[in-house]
């Protein structure tokens, strides 16, 4: 059975801390609906009813453009080992980019990976959690180096470039915002 909370508990906070994915679901007023799965060392905890997640450059921006369109997102993380559980973060979102004041202050909570691309900010307003008791067991083997390996050898000009290049407009032609206007 599903479990409601207004805010993460320390107990919530543990077991993220313990989980290697997590998969960010946004979506526009209208058009495709993104769910992405995200790795490495991204995600932050600020307080019980905030977190941050660092979203390195990818083949696209959707979760940008549906967060500046309306802000909705949620966070799922699912526990693939011996304690089954479904976690889900929904809440209002905000990307933080590089001109933004309070890029510095997020950049030092995570590695400095040259892909990044924009923070996002999720303030959340419900916290659902259910059994996973239907989820598969699996094991990390390990991080993929090459997301990171890509983008040292682009470069952060190059990284930029293939921002302009790709991940100006969504797969419904919405703006991402992540170059100022």
């Amino acid at each position: 059975m599903a479990s409601m909370y207004e805010s993460l508990t320390n107990e919530h906070i543990e077991f993220i801390k313990r989980q290697h994915i997590f998969f960010v679901g946004t979506a526009g007023k209208e058009g495709y609906i993104n769910v992405s799965p995200k790795g490495m060392d991204s995600f932050r905890v600020l307080n019980p009813s905030r977190i941050v997640w660092l979203n390195l450059t990818g083949s696209g921006n959707e979760s940008a453009a549906h967060v500046l369109e309306n802000g909705r997102m949620t966070i799922m993380f699912c526990s693939f080992d011996e304690e089954p559980l479904i976690m889900r973060l929904y809440g209002t979102a905000r990307a933080v980019h590089p001109r933004d004041p309070d890029w510095e202050e997020m950049l030092e909570l995570f590695p400095g990976f040259v892909g990044t691309r924009q923070f996002f900010e999720l303030q959340i307003e419900l916290v659902q959690t259910s059994c996973g008791y239907a989820v598969p067991y699996y094991q990390l083997v390990d991080e993929r180096p090459t997301l990171e390996d890509w983008a040292k050898k682009k470069g952060r000009k190059g990284v930029e470039q293939y921002w302009k290049d790709n991940n100006i407009k969504s797969l419904n032609n919405k703006d991402t915002g992540i170059f100022e206007v």
